[in-house]
Formats: structure tokens, sequence, C-alpha cells
């Protein structure tokens, strides 16, 4: 009897994790994968969109919920010279933003479809750009506000030591707003953009980081905004105490109006990371509500080493998000990475930061994420293009909350240890907020098989480890930091199985 007990209480235990974490995986897709780029779109009128790429042919695949495969759209409207494609997904339509060159001229179009891929109206023209037969291609670049309800495209040309800023602000139905033309002064050798934003008022914010001349330290930083129907740009000046920071990144808090700005940052030029600089920013008064530079404690310092001294424990960590709370608070979440590669000099965190200084595949700062390696639109298939050995490391996951007034209420750590080499796509993590914690999960080697783990933090710092979700599912890697939500509480993630492309979709 007391077996038979035993026996209940764990199918009582597999049956309720089930119900609450459930993965279906479409058909491996038939084209040869390493020739294949693939971006998630999103889910549109019920519809999971996939665009697959493999030049110079687009189309978009069409998943039902049970993600069999509907249809697959071929977008033949397009031209075959297209070289960017940008989506801005609504529950029952979406805008696809595309950009070709020709003839000289670099041309940025847009076309409305619905969620089976049908157009609605013909594709109309945004803005054109003489760049000549040599110029540069990635002049457009498309943002959104959180509630979607605004749409910017806006374009930079550097010039004589300025940037040329062309701004187009839209409504959701691409009615225009408001266009600037504005430049602003630009030191290639030593500014630094961070990521654009656009807020629910249609506000662009960006933060410049202004390195010491020649050096790689960064020891002055400009907020920038340009309102919505002004335009010029306001700058303001943030202070740093005579300390130097790294990487800027924005968070844009619609709800309580505030801009959000987070950073490592040291106390010597080349030092250790000491700790975190925060900085709130009241969008409605423009005015500074708090700027906090809080040293790491050794407490965590000692928990994150890999070995050796506690000092240096941080260097290698880089933000990855930042997780709003209603309160104004939030959590920050950063990632221990370094990379190795033969032929090469050492580690150095500022060619990761910002490899256009070091003759890498930026074109220039203000391009955003989509031209980052860490971007969301990417190929199966990452081989080195030279005769070398690129081994990448992806360890520790750092959390913080930090409090409406930049103060750090609570730090954990979430161990992992995940490397491989020339392609990273198996690695690294992707979160889903499922309102009373926040799931981490990466893939973990555990004997020959990889599995999904799934670490979940609650509101109050406690760190707990669920079943793995693909203990069962075998042959099936996932790559996890590419995953896109499409649900509240729903991923949608690419996969590979036997060396071929599929996708799983993941309820919670």
């Amino acid at each position: 009897m007391k077996g038979l007990v035993l026996n209940m209480c764990l199918l009582f235990l597999l049956t309720a994790f089930s119900t609450a974490q459930q993965i279906t995986y479409s058909d491996v897709l038939n084209e040869n994968s390493k020739d294949m780029n693939y971006h998630i779109i999103g889910k549109v009128s019920g519809n999971i969109l996939i665009l697959n790429t493999k030049s110079p042919k687009f189309a978009v695949s069409i998943y039902q919920d049970d993600m069999v495969l509907k249809d697959k759209i071929s977008l033949d409207f397009m031209s075959p010279k297209t070289f960017n494609i940008d989506f801005i997904e609504y529950s029952d339509s979406f805008y696809l933003v595309y950009q070709y060159k020709q003839k000289g001229i670099v041309y940025c179009m847009a076309v409305k479809m619905d969620g089976n891929v049908k157009k609605i109206g013909e594709p109309i023209l945004l803005d054109t750009t003489k760049v000549g037969s040599t110029g540069d291609e990635k002049i457009y670049t498309v943002i959104t506000s959180e509630d979607k309800q605004k749409i910017m495209v806006f374009k930079i040309q550097e010039k004589d030591e300025r940037f040329n800023f062309v701004t187009l602000l839209y409504d959701k139905q691409l009615q225009l707003i408001h266009k600037t033309r504005q430049d602003i002064g630009y030191n290639n050798d030593d500014d630094i953009y961070s990521d654009f934003h656009l807020d629910n008022d249609g506000n662009l914010v960006v933060a410049r980081s202004v390195r010491v001349h020649n050096g790689d330290d960064i020891h002055a930083l400009d907020l920038i905004i340009k309102a919505s129907m002004i335009d010029t740009f306001a700058i303001w000046d943030l202070p740093l105490d005579k300390l130097y920071i790294d990487e800027m990144k924005i968070k844009i808090d619609n709800v309580n109006k505030r801009y959000v700005l987070n950073s490592f940052y040291y106390a010597e030029r080349r030092g250790n990371i000491e700790g975190i600089y925060s900085s709130i920013w009241d969008a409605k008064g423009d005015s500074l509500i708090a700027t906090r530079f809080t040293p790491l404690a050794d407490s965590i310092r000692n928990i994150a080493k890999e070995s050796g001294s506690a000092k240096p424990s941080f260097n290698d960590f880089f933000i990855r998000k930042m997780l709003l709370k209603k309160d104004g608070g939030y959590i920050l979440v950063a990632e221990d990475y370094t990379k190795q590669s033969t032929g090469y000099n050492s580690w150095n965190r500022n060619d990761y930061l910002y490899p256009s200084r070091y003759g890498g595949n930026y074109y220039s700062p203000y391009y955003g994420s989509y031209y980052s390696p860490y971007s969301p639109y990417n190929n199966y298939y990452n081989y080195n293009n030279y005769n070398n050995t690129t081994r990448h490391y992806y360890y520790n996951i750092l959390v913080f909350s930090v409090s409406n007034t930049g103060v750090i209420e609570w730090s954990n750590l979430i161990h992992k240890e995940q490397s491989s080499d020339n392609s990273d796509n198996f690695l690294s993590f992707a979160t889903i907020n499922t309102g009373a914690m926040v799931h981490f999960l990466f893939n973990s080697p555990e004997k020959k098989d990889p599995v999904l783990i799934d670490n979940v933090i609650t509101a109050d710092g406690k760190l707990k480890r669920n079943p793995s979700l693909k203990s069962y599912d075998k042959g099936y890697d996932f790559m996890i930091r590419f995953a896109k939500k499409t649900g509240a509480r729903q991923l949608v993630v690419p996969c590979s199985y036997r060396g071929q492309v599929c996708f799983a979709k993941i309820d919670f």
C-alpha cells in the first residue's frame, strides 16, 4: 500500500508539472539549415509567424497553435535586393518594414499584412536616401513604443564630425505625425551611443557616453531626448563623480514616466568593476530623480568568483536585461561571458562591447540590437570565416532587485556553465515573467544530452530550480537565447533536431 501511495504521489507531481509547462514542437524544416536565416515575428490572429530567408528569397511560415505548419507564403513583392527587415506585430496584423538598395538609392518601404500573411493594401514608400554605388546600405532604424501606438523610422549620416538625424514619427496606422531634420556633434573616436528608445508619448531617448581620449574608459555621460513634436535635442549631463562606467543600458518605464539607466562602474581606469551605476530620470519633469553608485559586496563577489581573488569577480559580466516593476523599481540581470580565439590576443571586454572601434561588424554604435552579436535575427549556423577556433563561455547569471530610488534591495546568483566552439547559438539564457516569479531558462550539459533548465526567482529574491523542461525530449537542442515571447505565459524557441531547424512552443 505504501508503494502504491508513493507512486500515486509521484504521478500527481508529474501531472501537475506537465500541465504547468508544456512543450509543442513543429516539424523540422526541409530547407538546408546552414543557408537559412529566420526571425520569429510573433503571434498574429492566433497564428505563429516565422520569417524564413534564403537569399534572395523571403517567405513567412504560418504555424497553428499546435505548431502544425498551416501555410508558407512567399513575399514575392519584395525586392531581391532587400537587406534589412523589421516587424511590428499587433494582435490581428503586422507591419513589415524593409529596405533595399537600387541604383545608388536606399528605399525604406512598409506593408501591412494580416495573420495569414495577406497584404492589407500595397507597400508604401516611407523614405529614400541617395548613397551612391559604394555608399553604406545601413541607413534606417525602426523602433516602436512599448504600446506600439507610436512608430519611428530614423536615419543617421555622419558628416564633418556631425550626426545628421532625420526622424519620422508615425501613429499605428503609419500616418506621419512629425518629421525632424537635425544634427548633433559626434566624435567617432570617443562617442558611444546606446540603443535608441521610443516612449509611449513618441519621445526619442538615447544615452551618449564619452571615452577618455584614446582610451577605453568612459568618463562622461549625456542623456539625449528629442520630444515628439520638437525639432531639437535636449542634452542633459549626468554626473559620474570622477568614476568610470561601462556600456550604458536604458529602459523606458512608461507606467511611471521614467527613464532608467544602468551600467557597471570602475573606480579607476582599466580597473576592476566596483559596482552598479543607476540613474532614474523623470520624463515629465525633465529632472534627475536619483543617481547611485552601489559597490558590490564581498559576499556576492565570493559567490560569483570562479577562482582566485574576489576583486575581479565581475569583470566579465554584461548587463543583459532590465525587468520593470509596477512601483518603478526593476530587476537587473547580468551574465558572465568571455571568449578565447586562437590566433588573436587575449579577451578584452571592450572589443565585445564596442567592436566598431576595433574593426568589428558594427558600422556605428547607433544601429542597436539588429546588428548586435546578441541579435534575435540570426543564422542557424554561425561559422568562423577564418581558420581559427573561438570558444565561447557563458557562465553565471547575476540578478539584482533595485528600488524606485536606485537602491539595491537584494541580489542572487544563478549558477551555470556553458561553452562551445565557434557557434554560441545554444548558449546563454532567456527569461519570462509569469507574474509571481521570473523564469530563467538555459541549456545545461548533463551526461550526454543537454537539458533545458528552469530556474525561478520569486519577488523576494528566493531561488529555486524546477524540474528540467526537456528530460524526455531526446534529440532537441534549444537555441534558447533567441526565444520570442508570443503570449503572457508563452515562448517560441528555435531548436535543432538532428542538424535541422524546427521550433518549439513552451506554455507555462
